[in-house]
């Protein structure tokens, strides 16, 4: 029984590590759809752009099992949108306003990506708590 418990708590700390991972990657794809409109403060300046969440495997010593973490947060090099809108007071001398670089489609499709991942962690840790909880019920009789 040792060693499954053991086994146990690497399952979940694994699925924990991964819902932490895709809550930070929700919490970036959010920044990234409400800025999506934005314009920079001043005439001519760069608006917000867009960040890309990237992931990094850890091993956990204590556990002696890898785990997710939500690695560096990087800014997307791609181009601005750009209109042209004179009467905006974000334009440059030619009339041309910057828009980020955010397509609320992406974002949409890697929300719903990260939503999948994060249910099927909870998936895991809702199973190993099944298992572990039959165990015990055996143990009793």
């Amino acid at each position: 029984m040792a060693n499954d418990s053991s086994d146990f708590a690497r399952s979940m700390a694994i699925a924990t590590s991964g819902l932490r991972a895709q809550a930070g990657r929700m919490r970036v794809i959010s920044e990234n759809i409400a800025n999506a409109d934005s314009t920079s403060p001043s005439a001519g300046g760069d608006p917000y752009r867009r960040k890309v969440p990237t992931f990094s495997s850890a091993l956990d010593r204590t556990l002696d099992a890898q785990v997710v973490t939500l690695g560096k947060i990087r800014p997307d090099q791609s181009n601005f949108r750009v209109k042209y809108e004179p009467n905006n007071p974000a334009a440059d001398a030619s009339g041309n306003v910057k828009y980020p670089n955010v397509n609320s489609v992406v974002e949409m499709t890697d929300m719903r990506d990260a939503q999948r991942s994060y249910e099927a962690n909870l998936n895991i840790i809702s199973a190993t708590r099944r298992m572990i909880q039959r165990t015990l019920d055996i143990l009793k009789t």
